[in-house]
Formats: structure tokens, sequence, C-alpha cells
């Protein structure tokens, strides 16, 4: 037995030309006009590989200026955590950890928050959930509807991800994550981030032409790699003090 890398490309095109009729990503996009016209802040947050999704949405060229990357490593950057805090094996499945995150955050009332996690059952994602629903402010989730569905909450509650989103994101990666599978058991190629990815940057995007359509004018980051681009970005920063956060 062998594998063929190009049926993980298969895999993954045809994905790419199902994923764009989700009717979710248009909820989604609604939800980020939403907080945008109120003068909010999306926070993104994922743990793991995705942080990478995350990424997608806040602080990156043709992404959305006033965004905002939450992380396990937020305990460190703006709080007391001991740096050998991060090398705990089970950090992300720690609710109490979800608290302090969100505590040390610059977060205002019509902020948006989205949340990434594949499996959307670690005690960290489904506790900022829960917090971030009991606060009051809309949640976008990122998941995987297979991979959650088989697997069971690692939070006190017994909830999901899924349980507690406003509008969920079903990036399509199978229970798992990989597809291709190997002799005497497991996959390689993984799906999630690729996917996951595609799905953020659409949610930009249709967020972009609603607001366009709308009459506004979105903020909107150039790449800081072109002439004038720093000088753009900072300008539109500046309109958004003291509640953006570039930290590593």
């Amino acid at each position: 037995m062998t594998i063929n890398p190009e049926k993980f490309a298969d895999h993954i095109a045809g994905l790419v030309q199902q994923i764009p009729d989700d009717p979710a990503i248009q909820k989604a996009a609604d939800l980020f006009v939403k907080a945008l016209t109120s003068g909010g802040v999306i926070h993104a947050f994922g743990s793991g590989h995705s942080e990478a999704v995350a990424m997608e949405i806040a602080g990156r060229a043709g992404g959305l200026v006033p965004t905002n990357r939450l992380a396990l490593r937020d305990i460190v950057l703006y709080g007391n955590a001991p740096r050998e805090t991060l090398d705990r094996y089970d950090l992300e499945r720690d609710p109490a950890v979800a608290r302090t995150i969100l505590d040390l955050a610059p977060v205002g009332q019509e902020d948006l928050f989205v949340v990434i996690s594949n499996s959307g059952v670690n005690g960290v994602v489904v506790e900022l959930a829960t917090l971030v629903k009991e606060r009051g402010h809309d949640l976008v989730a990122i998941t995987s509807q297979a991979h959650s569905g088989a697997v069971a909450s690692r939070h006190p509650s017994g909830r999901k991800l899924t349980d507690l989103a406003d509008v969920v994101l079903d990036n399509r990666a199978p229970y798992g994550d990989a597809v291709l599978p190997l002799p005497g058991g497991g996959a390689t190629g993984a799906v999630s981030t690729i996917t996951s990815a595609l799905i953020a940057q659409l949610v930009v995007a249709r967020t972009v032409r609603d607001l366009l359509e709308a009459g506004q004018a979105p903020p909107v980051y150039l790449s800081a790699n072109v002439p004038g681009g720093d000088e753009h970005n900072l300008k539109l920063e500046a309109l958004y003090e003291g509640r953006l956060r570039r930290g590593t």
C-alpha cells in the first residue's frame, strides 16, 4: 500500500468548490459588518494549528484593521504567568486559562469574537466561548462538524463550541483531520488549516464587499512591504487607538 498525494489535492479542490456555497459564510459576514459599523473590533482566537487561521483574520495584508489575535501566550505576554506555563501539554484543556486571556484583552461591548478549533471540545475553547456569550458578544465558530460530533467535550459543562456559537462555519475536515490512509492505520494530509483559512478569507471578502455596497470605506490593511503601506496602516490603526494589539 502507498499513498497518492494527488488525491489530497483533488480532495481539497473539491472542498474549495463546495465551501463558498455555505450560507453560514454570509451569516458570519453579516455579524462582521454589524460589529464594524458599530465601531467594534473583531477578536480571533485559535490554539495549536488553529492559531494560523486566527492570523488570517487579524493583522494581515488585505485583511481588516480593527482585529485582534488572542492566543494562549497572552497570559505571559500581557499577564503575569511565567514563561514555563506555555510548556504545559494540557494548557489548552484548562478552562481557567480562557478567563485570563479574555480579561487581558482590550474588549469593547460591541466587539465580535471568532473562535477557531477543529475539535471544538477543549477546555479553553469552550470556556472562552461561554464567557463571550455570557458577556453579550456575538460569536462565530470555525470548526469541523464531523470531528466535533464524534468526540466528547473536555469542558466540565459537557458543551462544545458548536453549542455556543451564533454562526458555525464547518471546515469539512474529517474525523482525525487527515484524508490519506497509511498502512497499519492513521492518515496524512490534514485538511482543516487549508479549508478554515479559505473560510476566513471568504468571510472577510464578503464583509468588505458589503461595506462597499453600503457606501462605507472598509478599513483594510495594505501590505507593509509596498510603498506607502506603513503610512496607510498606521493612519487606520490610529482610529482604534488603545484597542488593537500587534504582539508576536
